[in-house]
């Protein structure tokens, strides 16, 4: 098996020639390409990506910062980069404020390794990753009324993050005894885990292919 467990990537963008420009910054990832945020939204109802790469001037006049509180509401945990050569400082600043915000704005024409490194970031440490510190958090800021149910339950998404930065990008199917024992949990916990992942799209099917779910 040779398949890569790589991050799946939604790029909102109208102009052939920056997406040929992506796609090879951005080689090694699961890309989905649509030209304005209209079909972004209309992908999201079918699948939830990683990572959005969001153009800020789209096909039909369309702009993407505008489509920011749209896309959070369907995709709240995914991070949003928006790129932009036309947005003035303090619109940038606006478009990184707010429950409904990106998480950075690159300014075009886009360094390839800045766009490399901003989308590696983003995806170990934006999104999923904070989620899981922000309900650690919680869980110290009202350690006395935490239950056990509710810290198990924020131990289990910590473990299937760090099961996701350590899975993507790999081409072999992950070793369910290698990781029960790295893990400290038993073989079943590490299957559910990962049944989790691929169910919400996280992860491709195949990692889990003839694993029974438990």
């Amino acid at each position: 098996m040779s398949e890569n467990f790589a991050a799946s990537i939604l790029i909102v963008e109208d102009d052939p020639q920056q997406i040929k420009l992506y796609t090879q910054a951005l080689a090694g990832y699961r890309l989905t390409c649509v030209a304005n945020a209209s079909a972004a939204l209309g992908v999201l109802e079918k699948s939830v990506p990683d990572l959005i790469l969001l153009d800020h001037v789209l096909q039909g006049g369309e702009l993407g910062v505008k489509f920011l509180p749209r896309l959070k509401q369907v995709a709240a945990h995914v991070p949003v980069i928006v790129v932009s050569g036309t947005l003035a400082i303090e619109e940038q600043l606006q478009a990184l404020q707010g429950p409904e915000s990106a998480h950075y704005v690159l300014k075009k024409p886009v360094h390839l390794q800045t766009l490399r490194d901003t989308v590696k970031k983003a995806l170990d440490e934006c999104g999923f990753g904070e989620m899981v510190r922000s309900m650690r958090s919680l869980e110290r800021a009202e350690r006395l009324a935490t239950s056990e149910r509710e810290r198990l339950f924020t131990e289990r998404l910590a473990r299937q993050y760090e099961l996701l930065k350590r899975l993507r990008g790999a081409t072999q199917k992950p070793n369910i005894s290698q990781l029960s024992d790295d893990y400290r949990v038993d073989r079943r916990t590490i299957r559910r885990d990962l049944h989790d992942l691929v169910d919400r799209g996280q992860l491709p099917a195949i990692v889990i292919d003839g694993e029974p779910r438990e």
